[in-house]
Protein backbone atom coordinates (compact mmCIF):
# COMPACT_ATOMS: atom_id res chain seq x y z
CA UNK A 1 0.00 0.00 0.00
CA UNK A 2 1.32 3.86 -0.59
CA UNK A 3 3.28 5.76 1.83
CA UNK A 4 0.75 8.18 3.43
CA UNK A 5 0.83 11.38 6.09
CA UNK A 6 -0.55 11.57 9.08
CA UNK A 7 -1.05 15.42 11.17
CA UNK A 8 -2.66 16.85 13.99
CA UNK A 9 -5.31 19.74 13.53
CA UNK A 10 -5.32 21.76 16.10
CA UNK A 11 -8.74 23.86 17.71
CA UNK A 12 -6.66 26.94 17.74
CA UNK A 13 -3.08 29.13 17.42
CA UNK A 14 -1.90 27.90 20.81
CA UNK A 15 1.49 25.60 20.59
CA UNK A 16 3.97 24.82 22.63
CA UNK A 17 6.36 27.18 21.75
CA UNK A 18 3.86 30.21 21.67
CA UNK A 19 0.88 29.45 24.19
CA UNK A 20 -2.23 30.84 24.79
CA UNK A 21 -3.63 29.10 27.70
CA UNK A 22 -7.41 28.87 27.89
CA UNK A 23 -7.71 29.87 24.46
CA UNK A 24 -11.55 28.75 22.77
CA UNK A 25 -11.71 27.12 19.42
CA UNK A 26 -11.19 29.79 17.10
CA UNK A 27 -13.12 28.34 13.88
CA UNK A 28 -11.03 30.71 11.21
CA UNK A 29 -8.06 28.84 12.09
CA UNK A 30 -9.34 25.39 12.63
CA UNK A 31 -10.75 25.43 9.02
CA UNK A 32 -7.96 27.21 7.57
CA UNK A 33 -5.65 24.37 9.23
CA UNK A 34 -7.73 21.58 7.61
CA UNK A 35 -7.91 23.02 4.43
CA UNK A 36 -4.36 23.49 4.10
CA UNK A 37 -3.55 20.38 5.52
CA UNK A 38 -5.96 19.02 2.21
CA UNK A 39 -4.30 21.24 0.15
CA UNK A 40 -0.98 20.00 0.31
CA UNK A 41 -1.46 16.29 0.09
CA UNK A 42 -1.72 15.12 3.52
CA UNK A 43 -3.82 12.15 4.04
CA UNK A 44 -5.24 12.26 7.75
CA UNK A 45 -5.56 14.59 10.59
CA UNK A 46 -5.73 13.24 14.14
CA UNK A 47 -8.02 14.99 16.18
CA UNK A 48 -6.77 14.59 20.05
CA UNK A 49 -8.21 13.94 23.19
CA UNK A 50 -7.83 14.28 27.11
CA UNK A 51 -9.87 14.43 29.98
CA UNK A 52 -10.08 18.54 29.75
CA UNK A 53 -10.36 19.33 25.91
CA UNK A 54 -12.80 19.94 23.19
CA UNK A 55 -14.51 17.09 21.49
CA UNK A 56 -12.72 15.14 19.05
CA UNK A 57 -16.31 14.25 17.08
CA UNK A 58 -17.45 18.14 16.91
CA UNK A 59 -13.77 19.03 15.84
CA UNK A 60 -13.86 15.88 13.06
CA UNK A 61 -17.35 16.94 11.74
CA UNK A 62 -16.33 20.23 11.00
CA UNK A 63 -12.74 19.59 9.25
CA UNK A 64 -14.79 16.56 7.06
CA UNK A 65 -17.11 19.43 6.16
CA UNK A 66 -14.70 22.15 4.55
CA UNK A 67 -12.68 19.61 3.43
CA UNK A 68 -12.40 17.23 0.06
CA UNK A 69 -9.87 14.60 0.87
CA UNK A 70 -8.42 13.86 3.86
CA UNK A 71 -9.24 11.49 6.39
CA UNK A 72 -10.20 12.39 10.30
CA UNK A 73 -8.65 10.38 12.62
CA UNK A 74 -10.91 10.39 15.49
CA UNK A 75 -9.00 9.79 19.42
CA UNK A 76 -11.63 7.62 21.75
CA UNK A 77 -10.79 6.21 24.55
CA UNK A 78 -13.33 3.53 25.43
CA UNK A 79 -14.18 4.62 29.17
CA UNK A 80 -15.82 7.80 27.75
CA UNK A 81 -18.27 6.23 25.27
CA UNK A 82 -20.62 2.82 25.47
CA UNK A 83 -19.04 1.24 22.37
CA UNK A 84 -22.64 1.08 21.01
CA UNK A 85 -22.98 4.59 20.73
CA UNK A 86 -18.84 4.67 19.59
CA UNK A 87 -20.40 2.62 16.40
CA UNK A 88 -22.93 4.65 15.56
CA UNK A 89 -21.26 7.99 16.03
CA UNK A 90 -18.19 7.15 14.55
CA UNK A 91 -20.13 5.52 11.54
CA UNK A 92 -22.27 8.81 10.94
CA UNK A 93 -19.46 10.52 10.61
CA UNK A 94 -17.76 8.21 8.11
CA UNK A 95 -20.91 8.52 6.03
CA UNK A 96 -21.06 12.10 6.10
CA UNK A 97 -17.66 12.39 5.01
CA UNK A 98 -17.83 10.13 2.18
CA UNK A 99 -16.15 7.23 4.13
CA UNK A 100 -13.15 9.33 5.62
CA UNK A 101 -13.81 8.65 9.42
CA UNK A 102 -10.73 6.43 11.40
CA UNK A 103 -10.60 5.86 14.71
CA UNK A 104 -7.68 5.69 17.07
CA UNK A 105 -8.04 4.00 20.17
CA UNK A 106 -6.20 4.93 23.78
CA UNK A 107 -6.69 2.56 26.47
CA UNK A 108 -5.15 4.88 29.27
CA UNK A 109 -1.82 5.50 29.67
CA UNK A 110 -2.07 7.50 33.38
CA UNK A 111 -3.73 6.62 36.25
CA UNK A 112 -4.42 9.98 37.24
CA UNK A 113 -5.64 10.95 33.79
CA UNK A 114 -7.86 7.95 33.32
CA UNK A 115 -9.66 8.69 37.29
CA UNK A 116 -10.52 12.56 35.92
CA UNK A 117 -13.38 10.77 34.22
CA UNK A 118 -14.27 8.17 36.44
CA UNK A 119 -12.57 5.11 34.94
CA UNK A 120 -10.13 3.26 38.18
CA UNK A 121 -9.47 0.35 36.25
CA UNK A 122 -5.76 -1.18 36.18
CA UNK A 123 -3.70 -1.06 33.13
CA UNK A 124 -4.29 -4.94 31.97
CA UNK A 125 -8.23 -4.61 32.27
CA UNK A 126 -7.76 -1.23 30.13
CA UNK A 127 -6.87 -3.27 27.53
CA UNK A 128 -8.93 -6.28 28.53
CA UNK A 129 -11.76 -3.36 27.56
CA UNK A 130 -10.54 -2.10 24.02
CA UNK A 131 -10.01 -5.82 23.05
CA UNK A 132 -13.61 -6.10 23.97
CA UNK A 133 -14.46 -3.17 22.55
CA UNK A 134 -12.88 -3.32 19.27
CA UNK A 135 -14.80 -6.91 18.89
CA UNK A 136 -17.78 -5.07 18.98
CA UNK A 137 -17.54 -2.23 17.11
CA UNK A 138 -16.55 -4.70 14.15
CA UNK A 139 -19.76 -7.15 14.58
CA UNK A 140 -22.30 -4.23 14.63
CA UNK A 141 -20.50 -2.28 11.48
CA UNK A 142 -20.49 -5.87 9.54
CA UNK A 143 -24.25 -6.65 10.12
CA UNK A 144 -27.36 -5.19 10.84
CA UNK A 145 -28.34 -8.25 12.60
CA UNK A 146 -29.34 -8.31 15.97
CA UNK A 147 -27.50 -9.59 18.73
CA UNK A 148 -26.61 -10.32 22.88
CA UNK A 149 -22.78 -9.48 24.13
CA UNK A 150 -22.08 -10.59 27.52
CA UNK A 151 -18.78 -9.84 28.65
CA UNK A 152 -16.22 -9.07 31.51
CA UNK A 153 -16.83 -4.70 30.82
CA UNK A 154 -20.03 -4.78 28.59
CA UNK A 155 -23.39 -6.57 28.55
CA UNK A 156 -26.72 -5.63 25.95
CA UNK A 157 -29.12 -7.20 24.81
CA UNK A 158 -30.66 -7.71 20.82
CA UNK A 159 -28.49 -4.71 20.19
CA UNK A 160 -28.89 -3.65 15.83
CA UNK A 161 -26.70 -1.55 14.10
CA UNK A 162 -28.81 0.59 11.26
CA UNK A 163 -25.92 2.95 10.59
CA UNK A 164 -23.42 1.48 9.07
CA UNK A 165 -19.62 2.69 7.34
CA UNK A 166 -19.65 3.35 3.90
CA UNK A 167 -17.31 0.37 2.68
CA UNK A 168 -20.76 -2.03 4.22
CA UNK A 169 -17.61 -3.34 6.18
CA UNK A 170 -15.89 -1.84 8.90
CA UNK A 171 -13.94 1.92 10.07
CA UNK A 172 -10.17 1.60 10.07
CA UNK A 173 -9.11 0.72 13.90
CA UNK A 174 -5.62 2.11 14.77
CA UNK A 175 -4.51 1.02 17.86
CA UNK A 176 -1.37 2.47 19.56
CA UNK A 177 1.00 1.91 22.62
CA UNK A 178 4.76 -0.02 23.64
CA UNK A 179 3.74 -2.26 26.11
CA UNK A 180 2.98 -6.29 25.58
CA UNK A 181 -0.63 -5.63 26.43
CA UNK A 182 -0.98 -3.12 23.44
CA UNK A 183 1.15 -5.21 21.07
CA UNK A 184 -1.70 -8.20 21.97
CA UNK A 185 -4.40 -6.16 20.87
CA UNK A 186 -3.31 -4.06 18.41
CA UNK A 187 -1.76 -6.53 16.55
CA UNK A 188 -4.61 -9.42 16.76
CA UNK A 189 -7.54 -6.48 15.80
CA UNK A 190 -5.99 -3.31 14.55
CA UNK A 191 -5.88 -2.10 11.15
CA UNK A 192 -2.83 0.52 11.96
CA UNK A 193 -0.21 0.20 14.90
CA UNK A 194 0.82 3.46 16.16
CA UNK A 195 4.53 4.08 17.44
CA UNK A 196 6.40 7.39 18.74
CA UNK A 197 9.53 7.91 16.92
CA UNK A 198 12.32 5.92 17.98
CA UNK A 199 15.55 5.01 16.47
CA UNK A 200 15.62 2.43 13.15
CA UNK A 201 16.75 -0.72 15.60
CA UNK A 202 14.14 0.02 18.33
CA UNK A 203 11.12 0.47 15.90
CA UNK A 204 12.15 -2.87 13.89
CA UNK A 205 12.06 -4.43 17.13
CA UNK A 206 8.78 -2.85 17.93
CA UNK A 207 7.80 -3.75 14.57
CA UNK A 208 8.35 -7.50 14.89
CA UNK A 209 6.45 -7.86 18.46
CA UNK A 210 3.62 -6.51 16.64
CA UNK A 211 3.73 -8.82 13.45
CA UNK A 212 3.94 -11.40 15.58
CA UNK A 213 0.85 -10.92 17.46
CA UNK A 214 -0.71 -10.56 14.45
CA UNK A 215 0.46 -13.92 13.03
CA UNK A 216 -0.34 -15.73 16.66
CA UNK A 217 -4.10 -14.37 16.11
CA UNK A 218 -3.79 -16.01 12.68
CA UNK A 219 -4.19 -12.74 10.20
CA UNK A 220 -2.50 -13.10 7.07
CA UNK A 221 0.41 -11.12 6.16
CA UNK A 222 -1.49 -9.14 3.81
CA UNK A 223 -3.91 -8.14 6.70
CA UNK A 224 -1.19 -7.36 9.35
CA UNK A 225 -1.53 -3.54 10.74
CA UNK A 226 0.13 -0.85 8.86
CA UNK A 227 2.43 0.71 10.72
CA UNK A 228 2.37 4.39 11.98
CA UNK A 229 5.18 6.27 13.18
CA UNK A 230 5.10 9.93 14.74
CA UNK A 231 7.88 12.47 14.96
CA UNK A 232 8.43 16.24 15.43
CA UNK A 233 10.37 17.37 12.44
CA UNK A 234 12.21 20.44 13.01
CA UNK A 235 13.21 22.13 9.50
CA UNK A 236 15.19 24.27 6.74
CA UNK A 237 16.63 25.56 4.17
CA UNK A 238 20.43 24.40 5.61
CA UNK A 239 21.60 22.19 8.50
CA UNK A 240 22.74 25.15 10.20
CA UNK A 241 19.66 26.88 10.34
CA UNK A 242 17.71 23.83 11.21
CA UNK A 243 19.46 23.44 13.83
CA UNK A 244 19.85 26.88 15.20
CA UNK A 245 15.82 26.54 15.13
CA UNK A 246 16.15 23.34 17.05
CA UNK A 247 17.60 24.74 19.62
CA UNK A 248 15.15 27.66 19.89
CA UNK A 249 12.71 25.37 19.91
CA UNK A 250 13.98 23.67 22.83
CA UNK A 251 14.70 26.92 24.60
CA UNK A 252 10.77 27.86 24.21
CA UNK A 253 9.89 23.99 25.47
CA UNK A 254 12.28 24.07 28.85
CA UNK A 255 10.69 27.81 29.26
CA UNK A 256 7.26 26.71 29.01
CA UNK A 257 7.27 23.65 31.50
CA UNK A 258 4.86 23.79 34.34
CA UNK A 259 2.10 25.89 31.94
CA UNK A 260 -1.07 24.90 29.90
CA UNK A 261 0.71 24.46 26.68
CA UNK A 262 -0.59 20.80 25.76
CA UNK A 263 -4.04 19.96 27.82
CA UNK A 264 -4.16 16.51 25.22
CA UNK A 265 -0.88 15.80 27.36
CA UNK A 266 -1.14 13.50 30.09
CA UNK A 267 1.10 15.16 32.40
CA UNK A 268 3.92 13.18 33.01
CA UNK A 269 5.76 15.71 34.61
CA UNK A 270 4.92 16.47 38.49
CA UNK A 271 3.35 12.75 38.76
CA UNK A 272 6.36 10.85 39.55
CA UNK A 273 7.28 10.47 35.88
CA UNK A 274 5.71 8.31 32.78
CA UNK A 275 3.39 5.49 32.76
CA UNK A 276 3.18 5.02 29.78
CA UNK A 277 6.05 2.09 28.56
CA UNK A 278 6.08 4.65 25.41
CA UNK A 279 7.19 7.24 27.42
CA UNK A 280 9.29 5.38 29.28
CA UNK A 281 11.14 3.87 26.63
CA UNK A 282 11.68 7.81 24.67
CA UNK A 283 13.68 8.57 28.04
CA UNK A 284 15.57 5.63 28.40
CA UNK A 285 16.59 5.99 24.62
CA UNK A 286 17.41 9.76 25.21
CA UNK A 287 19.96 8.52 27.64
CA UNK A 288 22.08 7.00 24.77
CA UNK A 289 22.78 10.16 23.15
CA UNK A 290 20.88 13.69 21.57
CA UNK A 291 21.11 12.37 17.95
CA UNK A 292 20.62 9.00 16.63
CA UNK A 293 20.64 7.50 13.33
CA UNK A 294 20.33 10.16 10.72
CA UNK A 295 18.82 12.83 12.15
CA UNK A 296 16.65 11.99 15.32
CA UNK A 297 17.17 14.01 18.39
CA UNK A 298 16.46 13.67 21.55
CA UNK A 299 16.25 17.07 23.72
CA UNK A 300 13.15 17.39 22.87
CA UNK A 301 12.08 14.24 24.84
CA UNK A 302 13.44 14.83 28.11
CA UNK A 303 12.63 18.73 28.09
CA UNK A 304 8.64 18.07 27.91
CA UNK A 305 9.12 14.62 30.11
CA UNK A 306 8.17 12.41 27.07
CA UNK A 307 4.17 13.61 27.20
CA UNK A 308 3.23 12.33 23.85
CA UNK A 309 4.49 12.12 20.73
CA UNK A 310 8.31 14.51 21.07
CA UNK A 311 11.24 12.76 19.29
CA UNK A 312 12.00 15.56 16.55
CA UNK A 313 14.00 15.16 13.86
CA UNK A 314 16.13 17.55 12.88
CA UNK A 315 18.06 18.74 9.79
CA UNK A 316 17.57 20.31 5.99
CA UNK A 317 14.83 19.58 3.94
CA UNK A 318 17.07 16.73 1.97
CA UNK A 319 17.90 15.15 5.18
CA UNK A 320 14.67 15.15 6.92
CA UNK A 321 13.36 13.95 3.78
CA UNK A 322 16.07 11.22 3.90
CA UNK A 323 15.35 10.63 7.57
CA UNK A 324 11.37 9.76 6.88
CA UNK A 325 12.80 7.29 4.06
CA UNK A 326 14.91 5.15 6.13
CA UNK A 327 11.58 4.38 7.86
CA UNK A 328 9.57 4.00 4.92
CA UNK A 329 11.84 1.65 4.27
CA UNK A 330 11.60 -0.13 7.23
CA UNK A 331 7.75 -0.60 6.47
CA UNK A 332 6.11 2.28 7.99
CA UNK A 333 3.58 3.23 5.84
CA UNK A 334 1.88 6.09 7.69
CA UNK A 335 4.29 9.01 8.67
CA UNK A 336 3.14 11.03 11.44
CA UNK A 337 4.60 14.78 10.92
CA UNK A 338 3.89 17.84 12.63
CA UNK A 339 5.98 20.27 14.19
CA UNK A 340 5.77 22.53 17.37
CA UNK A 341 5.35 25.98 15.45
CA UNK A 342 1.88 24.12 13.98
CA UNK A 343 0.56 26.00 10.72
CA UNK A 344 3.72 27.44 9.44
CA UNK A 345 5.35 23.81 10.25
CA UNK A 346 2.70 22.22 8.39
CA UNK A 347 3.06 24.45 5.50
CA UNK A 348 6.71 24.14 4.96
CA UNK A 349 5.99 20.22 5.31
CA UNK A 350 3.80 20.53 2.62
CA UNK A 351 5.90 22.12 0.84
CA UNK A 352 9.49 20.60 1.02
CA UNK A 353 9.32 17.36 2.71
CA UNK A 354 6.33 15.50 1.28
CA UNK A 355 7.32 16.00 -1.69
CA UNK A 356 10.80 15.25 -1.58
CA UNK A 357 9.79 11.74 0.57
CA UNK A 358 7.62 10.68 -2.82
CA UNK A 359 10.37 11.41 -5.40
CA UNK A 360 12.60 9.46 -2.87
CA UNK A 361 9.87 6.42 -3.33
CA UNK A 362 9.28 6.95 -6.87
CA UNK A 363 13.36 6.79 -7.03
CA UNK A 364 13.72 3.35 -4.93
CA UNK A 365 10.55 1.84 -7.18
CA UNK A 366 12.36 2.51 -10.11
CA UNK A 367 15.55 0.90 -9.20
CA UNK A 368 13.46 -2.11 -8.12
CA UNK A 369 11.74 -1.94 -11.43
CA UNK A 370 8.09 -1.94 -9.82
CA UNK A 371 7.49 2.24 -11.17
CA UNK A 372 3.63 1.57 -10.19
CA UNK A 373 3.35 5.35 -9.33
CA UNK A 374 1.24 4.49 -6.37
CA UNK A 375 3.32 6.87 -3.66
CA UNK A 376 2.42 10.43 -5.45
CA UNK A 377 0.56 11.76 -2.56
CA UNK A 378 -2.70 11.45 -3.82
CA UNK A 379 -4.12 8.09 -2.95
CA UNK A 380 -7.71 7.91 -1.03
CA UNK A 381 -6.86 4.40 -0.20
CA UNK A 382 -8.43 3.39 3.47
CA UNK A 383 -6.07 2.25 6.11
Amino acid sequence: MPTEFISMTPPNASNEIHPLPGAPIDPEYLVRYAKTLDDYGFHYTLIPYASGYFDPFAIGATIAAVTKKIKVVIALRPNTMFPTTAAKQLATLDQLSGGRAVVHFIAGGSDVEQAREGDFLAKAERYERLDEYIRILKRGWASAEPFDWEGKHYTFKGWSNQVRPVNGRSIPISVGGSSDEAYRVGGSLGDIFGLWGEPLKETKEQIDRIYAEADKAGRPATERPRIWVTFRPIVAETEELAWAKAHRTLEALERGQGTATRPFSFGNKGEGGPQNVGSQRLLEIAKKGEVQDRALWYPTVTATGARGASTALVGSYDVVAESILDYVDLGCELISIRGYDNFNDAVDYGRYILPRVYEGIKQREAKAGIGNGNNNGTSDEAA
